[in-house]
């Protein structure tokens, strides 16, 4: 009887053994970088990703997000390469960030080639879209939704600009991408290159004098104190985020899975899209209430910025793709 007993224990023991790899697998944790955290509607696009993917796998599928570029130690140029090389799983990401990778991202970074937010979404939403899509997916990467970034806006602790002459010596601070060196310098500034984390001790010490964000990133992080006192809404480029996926990673997924995380990461876009541009109104009212002064361009302004930068169309359209440049510019017409 002892035996017998004997065995029914290592009998069940090696069932509850055996049992525990395969409980183990039930859930898989991935890797989300975004730049900036959920202070931010960036880092809050990448929170509700991982929010709805949590609930709709019932906790099978958890995404774990790394803000502030952490993956790959603050240098957000950096970001894509890791992706693809599996360093990185899954990020909610900048065009401007993947551009040095994907030539055509480089298309929203064009100066003044999207007015208003029906612009953007008639590149995001129609088949320009798509062939961006494309691209990125050539280059290891699988896209998965859109999200916003917002259009960037120009602010400086020396004057107000309202022309394309105020520029001129000007110290902008811009992110890693040459197409934004060569827009600055066609306007007479002197823009430097440098890191998010980098820029904001800069500005404090006076090494550069303005600097290029959407309004969100000028509200959150204040850089009204860093002697920011000009602020000009020119609606120069906007910045869509992209849902993005390490192909690998896409491939080991079942397809009711990929269809799961694609569906979270088109709601998380939609959200915070939504979220953004609502709020946007208010958040300007915000910085002007701490004493930032706040130009907008009337039709004239606008239209001697978008002569000045003429020229960075004809080097960059080649580099981008002509079709691809045409095609995002008739979806806009038709808007």
């Amino acid at each position: 009887m002892r035996v017998k007993q004997a065995a029914v224990a290592i009998s069940a023991a090696l069932s509850l053994t055996l049992a525990v790899p395969a409980f183990a697998q039930e859930s898989r944790e991935f890797s989300v970088s975004t730049v900036l955290s959920d202070a931010f509607p960036w880092g809050q696009a990448a929170t509700k990703w991982a929010e709805l993917v949590d609930e709709r796998s019932e906790g099978r599928i958890i995404l774990k997000v790394y803000p502030n570029a952490q993956l790959v130690s603050g240098d957000q140029t950096r970001e894509f390469s890791a992706m693809r090389s599996g360093l990185i799983d899954m990020a909610v990401a900048s065009t401007i960030n993947w551009s040095p990778q994907v030539p055509e991202l480089n298309l929203f970074s064009l100066p003044f080639l999207m007015p208003d937010e029906a612009a953007i979404d008639a590149i995001t939403q129609g088949s320009a879209g798509e062939k961006i899509f494309n691209a990125i997916d050539k280059k290891g990467v699988v896209p998965l939704a859109w999200g916003e970034n917002g259009f960037r806006e120009l602010s400086n602790s020396q004057k107000q600009i309202d022309g394309p002459e105020d520029l001129k010596g000007l110290k902008v601070r811009v992110v890693g991408s040459p197409l934004f060196l060569d827009t600055f310098n066609t306007l007479g500034a002197n823009p430097t290159q440098m890191s998010w984390a980098d820029a904001q001790p800069a500005l404090t010490t006076g090494a550069i004098d303005g600097q290029e964000n959407p309004l969100s990133v000028f509200d959150v992080a204040r850089v009204d104190q860093v002697g920011q006192k000009y602020l000009t809404q020119w609606h120069y480029m906007a910045d869509p985020l992209i849902f993005g996926v390490n192909k690998r990673v896409w491939k080991s997924l079942s397809a009711e899975d990929r269809e799961l995380l694609q569906q979270a990461a088109i709601d998380a876009g939609a959200w915070e899209i939504e979220k953004s541009r609502r709020e946007l109104s208010d958040t300007l009212a915000a910085i002007r209430e701490r004493g930032v002064e706040v130009t907008e361009l009337t039709p004239e302004q606008h239209q001697a910025f978008v002569d000045a930068t003429a020229e960075v169309y004809e080097k960059w359209t080649p580099r981008i793709g002509a079709e691809l440049v045409a095609e995002a510019k008739a979806a806009i017409g038709a808007r």
